[in-house]
């Protein structure tokens, strides 16, 4: 990955994951990150977040490491004013701070924007809040899954409300972040001047509501917790298991998929019948559907029907385990190594072409 950002500094002063998750992407690509840890406080928070196999002796657990590589980690108290000075010298010649205080706490330690631009006129600011500029509410991930509607469309339709496994609104809140930053240096390459961009992980769980959300508002559809089902689409999520054991999962998007699906499993009779005809017809029959579809999936070894849904572009998916995952060779060429240690990178996207 070409190191477009070598040009810029960017100081994070911001612990956990979303705004951390912000100051890898600029670091992945080529960006000087300074990340500024409280030691009063130990430093970041995740610091101490180790998983019950991790070496009680490390001092940063795998948790950190996962958005905090490839960055200059310095430890300032900025509440104590020497600290503070040799923040604010560190603030001079930056392009970027990422800070995620709750209201008020970048009033009671000198760092509001309106103090910072004093200092550098093209600092952009960028800030993370968990409800809003104006709340002082502490957000943690768990919180705004529950507080946005996520735990309740997730699980299945006889099981508790379940959390997503990933502390994705953080994860969301950082990828709306990177996009204003984004935006706020295009900008500056007219205006030269800085800005104060802002999100909070309520809006960016809202807004990544989507087709849930509209079932809601245009459709009058209250979602609710139906597993890995899809609620426009059928069959979508189902599960499967072959005969040799193994789980799967089609996601049949169009007609030509499913009458694909039904000639390779020997079930064309299938195509013509009226309660599988449409895509909604398959939705209100989705039970029947799936029954007679496994009868003849768990006839067949998972390599052959693996390799016919891939030949007929029928959409197929095996379940596997975070082992398995990372056994894929596309899964080993997104690993980063830092020192002895093995993370993944958060930059996803290639340049396939470029001058």
């Amino acid at each position: 990955m070409k190191k477009f950002f070598s040009h810029l500094k960017v100081i994070e002063l911001a612990g956990v994951l979303a705004g951390p998750s912000v100051g890898v992407f600029f670091s992945e690509l080529g960006a000087k990150v300074m990340k500024i840890e409280n030691p009063k406080t130990g430093g970041d928070a995740t610091r101490n977040w180790k998983c019950e196999k991790e070496n009680a002796n490390d001092k940063e657990s795998a948790y950190y490491w996962s958005v905090n590589t490839g960055k200059e980690i310095l430890f300032l108290d900025i509440s104590n004013e020497n600290d503070l000075q040799k923040f604010y010298s560190l603030i001079k010649d930056a392009d970027v701070l990422i800070t995620n205080f709750k209201k008020g706490d970048d009033v009671k330690l000198k760092v509001t924007y309106s103090q910072l631009r004093t200092l550098n006129s093209q600092l952009i600011l960028a800030t993370i809040n968990g409800f809003g500029n104006e709340s002082t509410r502490t957000a943690y991930d768990l919180i705004l899954q529950a507080e946005a509607g996520f735990m309740l469309i997730n699980g299945e339709p006889d099981s508790k409300p379940v959390k997503m496994p990933v502390a994705l609104i953080d994860l969301l809140a950082g990828h709306q972040l990177k996009e204003a930053i984004l935006i706020a240096l295009l900008e500056r390459e007219k205006t030269k001047k800085g800005c104060h961009v802002s999100v909070s992980l309520f809006d960016s769980a809202i807004a990544s509501l989507v087709n849930q959300a509209t079932n809601w508002l245009i459709g009058g559809h209250l979602p609710e917790a139906i597993g890995s089902l899809h609620p426009n689409i059928a069959p979508y999520g189902e599960l499967f298991s072959t005969k040799d054991y193994h789980t799967i999962t089609f996601a049949i998007g169009n007609e030509k998929q499913f009458k694909s699906l039904c000639e390779l499993l020997e079930v064309t009779e299938l195509i013509n019948e009226e309660k599988f005809s449409s895509n909604q017809n398959r939705l209100k029959n989705r039970e029947e559907l799936y029954e007679l579809l496994n009868i003849e999936v768990e006839k067949m070894d998972f390599d052959v029907l693996y390799k016919k849904c891939l030949e007929s572009e029928v959409p197929i998916g095996k379940l596997r385990n975070i082992k398995e995952v990372f056994e894929l060779p596309e899964a080993k060429a997104m690993l980063k190594q830092f020192g002895d240690k093995t993370a993944v990178n958060s930059v996803a996207f290639k340049f396939i072409d470029h001058v």
